[in-house]
């Protein structure tokens, strides 16, 4: 049986636990204990990520992230009345950690009915917040399930997601030609005013319903009175669309061709990097379907909504493994006015419990 008050407070005990990304040895610790006195015997990948299963076939693969964003350190969870809100220095850890504890609670209750279930694996991965590192890092040779939840969408476990983009970051280098801004600027080439020159002729923001284009970081010059010699800039773009990828993708191509142009006697270098792939669930997917049934039979009724962002799901389901990933009773996200609902906690745990037992 699913217990409110062990499970708020394992959720509690969680977040105490400083977890930022890259710093996740204290958390993986933790939960590798905890997972031993539930009868498993969890290991370490070579990345760090927490591997566990009962070793029987067709397993369900149920999954979180252990890491947290800034500021995450020193957090206070408070509990008022149906919600968990930090003391407001803070985030509350709620993503990822009010998944880990549903998946806890859950395979306690079912150790504790000693009712036959579904046989089960877990991946508790490291450095998901800054790029869905530890999945792309996962010993997926540890891994047998082909079926997957992934606990860390906002919102109550009802809300599933039903779309990702594909995310492509790109950095731009830019040398110049340094020299004294006072004394001798016309000797110099501004790899700041190239910089400028490339970013006004891309796009910013949402560009349609599926797509957005960013930059995220501009770095360059050391000092106030010397003509700028290097510049990096950094960003990214997200669609859903592959056309639309195609286009943007054209589109940077060809601001960074004319500015080279422009400035001859500038080196210019571009990297792009694909850090996740798009998928779009479909009604006959079998972990949707299993997800939706479970759902129902709780009286929950699935709500499928896409997301601009990504998830340990789009790594699984690029190695070939159905995966869904749901809400797990978290709001505001990566702020400090971050909550939990308890009830919807509750009813997380309740759903990953009835995954197992159907």
């Amino acid at each position: 049986m699913i217990d409110r008050d062990r499970l708020v407070k394992t959720f509690c005990d969680l977040v105490k636990i400083d977890s930022p990304s890259g710093e996740e040895d204290a958390a993986a610790v933790d939960l590798m204990e905890r997972l031993r006195t539930l009868g498993f015997s969890p290991v370490r990948d070579d990345y760090g990520n927490v591997i566990a299963g009962d070793g029987g076939p067709d397993p369900l693969l149920l999954s979180a992230h252990l890491d947290t964003v800034e500021p995450g350190r020193g957090i206070k969870p408070i509990v008022d009345a149906d919600r968990i809100v930090s003391d407001g220095t803070t985030i509350l850890g709620g993503d990822c950690k009010a998944g880990v504890a549903a998946i806890l609670e859950a395979l306690t209750s079912i150790r504790e009915d000693g009712t036959a279930h579904r046989p089960v694996e877990v991946a508790f991965t490291r450095e998901e917040e800054i790029g869905l590192v530890g999945a792309r890092n996962l010993d997926f040779s540890k891994i047998a399930a082909k079926e997957a939840v992934v606990f860390d969408g906002e919102g109550p476990p009802s809300q599933i997601t039903s779309a990702s983009p594909t995310y492509i970051g790109f950095d731009i280098e830019i040398t110049g030609r340094a020299a004294h801004a006072g004394v001798e600027p016309e000797k110099g080439l501004s790899a700041i005013e190239i910089a400028a020159a490339i970013i006004t002729k891309l796009p910013q923001g949402r560009l349609d319903q599926e797509s957005t284009f960013n930059i995220g970081t501009i770095e360059g010059g050391t000092v106030r009175n010397a003509v700028p010699e290097s510049t990096t800039v950094r960003g990214e773009f997200r669609s859903r669309n592959l056309e639309t990828l195609d286009s943007i993708r054209l589109q940077l191509s060809e601001a960074i061709s004319s500015v080279r142009e422009a400035f001859p006697e500038a080196t210019i270098e571009d990297h792009l990097h694909t850090e996740f792939e798009t998928y779009t669930l479909t009604d006959d997917d079998p972990a949707t379907s299993l997800v939706t049934a479970a759902l129902r039979s709780l009286g929950l009724e699935p709500s499928m909504r896409p997301s601009g962002g990504g998830t340990d799901g789009n790594i699984f389901r690029q190695r070939g493994i159905s995966a869904v990933v749901v809400g797990m009773a978290d709001h505001d996200m990566h702020t400090v006015r971050e909550s939990v609902t308890i009830p919807d906690l509750v009813d997380a745990a309740h759903l990953c419990e009835t995954l197992l037992r159907r």
